[in-house]
């Protein structure tokens, strides 16, 4: 049995680098690419992939919406979220939008290999390093790693789309929302987040890693 395996980067040599990886892993393919998460839906849908490698930051439509629209479409579908930061920004909403696995790309090739197993095979993967963030977040005396944690999951999408410089009527046609409505979002996420406007909602995404610098208003 062969574990079909979607690739979504939006870097060309970090998924370079992952493909010379997984071409040794034994029973594991990589079926398709794909640079952005609009292009992860589509793909997921065309190719139905058993795994999707997910990165959480990237232009159009971030790792978090794509993972939510995949999972709701295709239940049978396992994904695994790729982040760079061992601190992660939203695991929790992740995890509930449908991810079963997560992961920094600094981890050991064969830490990935167990992942994508494990998932195939219905089980939940974290990352050590990521647990361990986790694990220390709960503790007395710990604290949330991230305050986008009191939005919910629609504020979420709306966020990270403000963030990447969309106005309402985009974020509406990707969303599926009236433009009033995202207007009512906007003011309740800048509300809940203490923050007066998309500049400092931006400078706030980027501190608690929820977006690059470099993607500020790239659209592809």
């Amino acid at each position: 049995m062969i574990i079909k395996v979607l690739l979504v980067d939006d870097h060309d040599i970090v998924r370079t680098g992952i493909k010379m990886v997984i071409e040794k892993m034994a029973g594991i393919k990589i079926v398709g690419e794909a640079t952005n998460g609009q292009q992860a839906i589509e793909q997921a849908m065309e190719l139905k992939p058993d795994v999707v490698l997910m990165d959480i930051n990237m232009p159009r439509i971030s790792g978090l919406q794509a993972t939510r629209q995949i999972t709701e479409a295709d239940p049978y579908i396992r994904i695994i979220i790729l982040t760079i930061h061992a601190q992660n920004p939203y695991p929790k909403q992740l995890l509930d939008a449908g991810a079963t696995g997560y992961l920094t790309k600094g981890c050991a090739a064969d830490e990935l290999e167990s992942a994508i197993r494990q998932v195939y095979a219905g089980k939940r993967y974290v990352g050590t390093d990521i647990a361990q963030q986790m694990a220390l977040s709960m503790l007395p005396g710990g604290k949330n790693d991230s305050p986008f944690d009191v939005l919910a999951k629609r504020e979420i999408d709306v966020a990270m789309l403000l963030v990447r410089g969309k106005k309402a009527k985009q974020i509406g046609h990707i969303l599926g929302l009236k433009e009033k409505t995202v207007a009512t979002y906007k003011y309740r996420i800048l509300e809940r987040l203490e923050v007066n406007n998309e500049v400092q909602l931006t400078h706030l995404a980027i501190r608690h890693g929820l977006l690059d610098a470099d993607e500020i208003n790239q659209d592809d």
